[in-house]
């Protein structure tokens, strides 16, 4: 017990909750309007006017529940309390079941410490209402189990939504393990030309010097490219953070532009894949070049798996002077798929590996068109 208290006393706040919006207005015009309807309408409240009084007074409590939970609840709870000693009985609204939602928002968006405070605060209100006669044994055990009901599906939410955030950090960290596996084999194919190209320098520099000028010539090209490449990967990677841990990692030889084409298929299961390569391809930097077959592949290997009743998929590269762009459409079903709906872990890998290349990736389901994958990269790395 003790070493669960201390876990729950070192749980940070959740970072960034929902800000104000149209539904918070909503809930809290609508209780409001229960309320006074409640109110009006009920005919067998002993104190109607006290009861109204304090359910909206109470009301605006609901605005600040996700960026002040615990100081909602100690107002609150507390002020039911004292209202029902004054008045000599709880306050009567079903409406006031709203206070509900301030113990889901105390347990789904506030730290450890409050959670154990505002915990504290929901418990003394139950127990004084039982102290002075206005809740009876069977009713303080019902109101206990139905806050903490609450609040355990507030912490089973929170704890699925810490998962997904988990999630999705993983797959942004695999993309980066992945590109850098791209940098090494890109560094590595470029120093390799150095070498090969200085060891022939060197062995005809006696007779030849001029073949020792051209082999350095050559050089400097390979040297130039390769420094492009690592100013563009560590572009993109400059952002990790310093607790981000890379994995070993294959370092078998990394695909490129051309290898798009072989993802082309007739004759396996599934629907056909066409692929379609236009525009300048030839001396596409190897990182991009490695970043649109991967890309490509996942598009590929997402519509095989996941899209209804597909019979084609087309994959379409176009490159230019400035841009390379990656189109992957199916003909599948999405009439069950909202355009809008968030993507999985393999569109957080995809959208993660374009923007550390300084580039675009959107996916979404198109009516009547099947599921697009859309990515623009730069031809050439960023400056700055």
């Amino acid at each position: 017990m003790g070493e669960l208290l201390r876990s729950v006393w070192a749980e940070p706040r959740v970072a960034d909750p929902p800000p104000r919006g149209r539904r918070d207005r909503a809930l809290v015009g609508g209780v409001a309007a229960m309320a006074i309807i409640e109110g009006l309408l009920r005919s067998d409240l002993v104190s109607p006017t006290f009861s109204l009084i304090v359910a909206l007074a109470l009301v605006p409590t609901l605005w600040w529940r996700r960026s002040r939970p615990l100081s909602m609840v100690a107002i609150a709870f507390p002020v039911t309390g004292v209202a029902a000693l004054l008045a000599g009985h709880e306050p009567e609204l079903h409406t006031g079941a709203y206070l509900l939602i301030l113990a889901f928002a105390l347990f789904r968006w506030g730290s450890g410490r409050q959670m154990l405070a505002g915990s504290s605060i929901i418990l003394a209100k139950i127990c004084l209402s039982g102290a002075v006669g206005h809740l009876s044994p069977a009713d303080m055990a019902g109101g206990a189990v139905v806050v903490f009901g609450a609040a355990a599906l507030a912490v089973a939410l929170r704890y699925r939504a810490t998962l997904w955030v988990r999630g999705l950090e993983q797959a942004k960290l695999r993309e980066r393990e992945r590109l850098a596996r791209d940098l090494h084999d890109t560094v590595a194919h470029h120093v390799s030309a150095m070498v090969i190209r200085a060891q022939a320098g060197i062995a005809v520099a006696p007779t030849r010097p001029e073949a020792a000028v051209d082999a350095l010539q050559v050089i400097e090209a390979e040297a130039t490219r390769a420094l492009a490449e690592m100013r563009l990967m560590v572009h993109g990677l400059r952002h990790r953070t310093s607790t981000d841990q890379l994995e070993p990692v294959d370092l078998a030889p990394s695909p490129g532009i051309a290898d798009v084409a072989q993802l082309a298929s007739r004759a396996q299961p599934g629907p056909v894949v066409d692929v379609e390569l236009l525009g300048d391809i030839q001396d596409i930097p190897a990182t991009v070049a490695t970043a649109v077959f991967r890309l490509a592949q996942e598009s590929v290997t997402n519509a095989r798996r996941h899209a209804r009743h597909a019979t084609r998929v087309e994959v379409r590269v176009v490159a230019d002077a400035t841009s390379v762009r990656l189109r992957v459409s199916d003909d599948g079903d999405t009439s069950s798929i909202r355009s809008t709906a968030p993507g999985g872990f393999g569109i957080v890998g995809m959208t993660e590996r374009a923007a550390l290349l300084g580039g675009t990736c959107a996916a979404g389901a198109e009516p009547g068109q099947g599921w697009t994958v859309a990515v623009a990269l730069p031809r050439h790395a960023p400056t700055g």
